[in-house]
């Protein structure tokens, strides 16, 4: 079996509903994204007529073109199921070609070994459990009222955590945590995730808070490389500290975080961190140091899916993250990841991704067939 074939559709995705994660606010329209964006189809081959598929997002059409020239001719007459070398050689063209792009290739070719063997990938990776428990991530809302508003919804609907995203105007924040959790009640799993919000003052105050009520971790308080002020921070908290999310880097990135000693748990995703290979060795890393992997949202629908197999492959995750709005993450699946009435999110059991891809809707949105 060889690879004799390597495409990519890129196809429009409408109709986005508007959202923000990152205004400086309490609320600032001017951060929402356009209501449009593209995603890219990958489609490798074989002689034997397998196709293995991921979807490119990150600006699909600008990402296409050096995934077609850079990594194209490493897999092209290779066998498939060499995905380690394959990996491997990928990695040496790291200066050139960003984690996504050799992400999209490397989801691919783990979808194709699943067909190939008629397994889903977590079987392949080594299945752990096939459900975990799901949480709501917010985006970020107009008010404080409105986060309680959703936090109730998704607790009343049998959700098993809901994550902030607040303001990033750290005295507001606050008070969104205390509301919240008052709304909400002891017990019921919540999370903070400042996107790299506050200085280290700042980020203080707002850890010894949400450590008083309870939060299951304090993410991204600081800047995404600012290790020294994350170890100083961590030394002063007792909740658990994620960082590592940004920037797109590979694996061996988390090195310096871990000898610092400047976060609790590492965080990655198949973009981020190049593919589920990249995302197996940080998690195997993490174990090794007893630290949890937390996964983050793939951006798209079949990094999502591609998140389920390694969570459901790995000890060390404890939540699957659902990023709020649901229009603004899931697209181009006939069926996509839902959250079931107890508030957990099941393993796919079809062979390789083990998902529908709407062919259909691709065709009718397409943009551009490109090789």
């Amino acid at each position: 079996m060889k690879i004799d074939d390597l495409s990519i559709t890129l196809f429009a995705w409408k109709d986005i509903p508007p959202h923000s994660y990152l205004g400086r606010g309490p609320f600032d329209p001017a951060g929402k994204p356009n209501r449009a964006g593209e995603l890219g189809l990958v489609t490798i081959r074989t002689d034997d007529g397998i196709e293995g598929h991921s979807f490119l997002g990150m600006g699909a059409s600008i990402a296409a073109p050096p995934l077609l020239r850079m990594l194209k001719p490493v897999v092209m007459g290779r066998d498939p199921l060499a995905r380690e070398q394959l990996y491997q050689e990928m990695l040496e063209r790291r200066l050139v070609v960003q984690p996504w792009v050799v992400g999209a290739v490397d989801v691919a070719l783990w979808d194709l070994a699943g067909k190939a063997a008629g397994e889903p990938i977590h079987r392949l990776l080594g299945t752990y459990r096939e459900k975990l428990p799901a949480y709501a991530s917010s985006e970020q809302q107009p008010s404080v009222e409105a986060y309680v508003d959703q936090a109730l919804s998704y607790q009343g609907n049998g959700w098993q955590g809901y994550k902030i995203h607040p303001f990033r105007v750290w005295r507001d924040d606050m008070e969104i945590c205390r509301t919240v959790r008052e709304a909400v009640g002891d017990g019921f799993p919540l999370m903070l995730d400042s996107t790299w919000g506050y200085d280290y003052p700042q980020a203080l105050r707002v850890g010894k808070v949400i450590e008083e009520l309870d939060f299951e971790w304090y993410e991204d308080p600081l800047g995404d490389q600012d290790i020294y002020n994350y170890t100083k921070l961590r030394q002063q908290l007792r909740i658990p500290i994620l960082a590592t999310e940004f920037p797109g880097a590979w694996y061996d990135s988390f090195a310096p975080w871990i000898y610092n000693q400047a976060t609790d748990y590492l965080r990655g995703d198949v973009a981020l961190k190049g593919g589920i290979t990249g995302c197996l060795k940080a998690a195997h890393l993490a174990e090794g140091f007893g630290m949890n992997f937390e996964i983050h949202h793939g951006g798209n629908s079949l990094n999502n899916v591609a998140h389920l197999h390694i969570s459901a492959a790995i000890r060390n995750c404890e939540w699957f993250e659902v990023l709020l709005p649901a229009g603004a993450q899931k697209y181009g699946l006939v069926e996509d990841i839902e959250v079931d009435a107890e508030g957990y999110v099941h393993a796919p059991m079809g062979p390789g991704l083990g998902v529908e891809i709407d062919f259909d809707l691709i065709e009718r949105n397409k943009i551009a067939e490109l090789r």
